[in-house]
């Protein structure tokens, strides 16, 4: 397993972690086993906007005794009073409903408290008048909450939530489809989803990543978009070379399904390439450099997706992009302009130019 740290609060996370939308049908015995074999895979981030109530007993079992050793996300807008998943803006539920599902976890305090679901302005509107956001504050103030978080599909959303400076991690739906205006919740325009990653980059925001596999839309060259069929591993791969992304969380049911997700980190580069979502569909990111490094190798030995994202993120205002960029051992300032990426290149960037590009950009500075 391998872990990224949250620049807002120093947490050091796995790039795996665990949905639990449908851990519950598992059932209480081999709930646990999943659980504990995420641990054991080194999984130490679980989100826990559950499917079902099962999903609290079960982890207080699974993870009791390490408690100490895992981070959780626990939404102050989720309601389990009927057994299964609600969603609730009223106070007094929220209240019972967050002291429920701390008692099941066996843990007195919740390390990201989250603002739960927050698609519209409306619903923005209503979590603080409602007194929603002042309890999470109060909590945080305790020391029972230690960071807050975000929960929504909606980039526009998500920028006038992120202007508050609370949010020190958000939780956003992140996959190619979505990225490309495909899928249910591919909310906002492909720009308006790439301002979102480099702000959250530039500001020390951690993502974590809901829906990573368009939940298995882009899995089935029946249902993709793009007319053939990704792996779970490039789906991975694609949300993780998004700036910003800390950590992506499927979900799983047993522990064969975790061994699974855990294989990810045993995969040959070249079946982690993800450049076949070019084809078959004519989709926004065509032009644009996606990180994902189909060009490599360069003859020069140019690592070409990391400089376009340092220079992506420093146009975005990231000062410490630059100096992220400057500590390469090969810069844009040594392309010898083969073309050899451009004629590589799955989404028709003219990395030669832009490298030219690049490195004026950067000597400006």
């Amino acid at each position: 397993m391998k872990y990224r740290v949250n620049r807002r609060t120093g947490d050091r996370i796995s790039e795996i972690g665990m949905g639990t939308a449908y851990i519950s049908e598992a059932g209480m015995e081999e709930g646990v086993r999943t659980v504990r074999k995420a641990y054991e895979a080194g999984i130490n981030y679980f989100d826990l906007a559950a499917g079902d109530g099962l999903a609290f007993p079960i982890f207080g079992e699974a993870l009791g005794n390490v408690r100490e050793n895992v981070f959780y996300q626990i939404h102050f807008g989720a309601d389990y009073s009927a057994g299964t998943y609600g969603w609730s803006m009223d106070l007094e539920t929220i209240k019972k409903s967050v002291a429920w599902m701390m008692e099941q976890l066996k843990t007195d305090y919740i390390d990201y408290g989250f603002i739960h679901c927050q698609d519209e302005f409306s619903d923005w509107e209503t979590y603080q008048k409602s007194g929603i956001l002042d309890y999470i504050l109060q909590l945080k103030k305790e020391g029972k909450v230690r960071h807050i978080g975000l929960s929504s599909h909606t980039p526009k959303v998500i920028q006038k939530i992120l202007d508050t400076g609370l949010v020190d991690m958000l939780m956003f739906s992140v996959n190619a489809a979505y990225d490309c205006g495909e899928g249910e919740y591919a909310y906002g325009e492909n720009e308006e989803r790439q301002e979102i990653y480099r702000r959250c980059e530039k500001e020390g925001i951690g993502i974590s990543v809901m829906k990573p596999f368009s939940a298995g839309q882009l899995l089935d060259a029946a249902t993709s978009p793009f007319k053939k069929a990704m792996t779970p591993y490039q789906c991975i791969r694609y949300c993780l070379d998004r700036p910003g992304i800390l950590t992506v969380l499927p979900g799983a049911q047993s522990a064969e399904q975790i061994e699974t997700l855990a294989a990810y980190y045993d995969q040959k580069e070249e079946d982690l390439d993800y450049s076949q979502i070019t084809s078959g569909a004519s989709i926004s990111i065509t032009g644009k450099c996606v990180y994902c490094n189909h060009c490599k190798p360069c003859p020069v030995g140019l690592d070409v997706g990391l400089i376009n994202k340092y220079y992506d993120l420093s146009r975005a205002g990231d000062t410490l992009a630059a100096e992220h960029y400057r500590t390469l051992e090969k810069t844009a300032d040594d392309c010898i302009g083969c073309g050899h990426c451009d004629s590589r290149c799955p989404f028709h960037v003219h990395q030669s130019e832009r490298m030219q590009e690049i490195s004026e950009y950067f000597n400006s500075l």
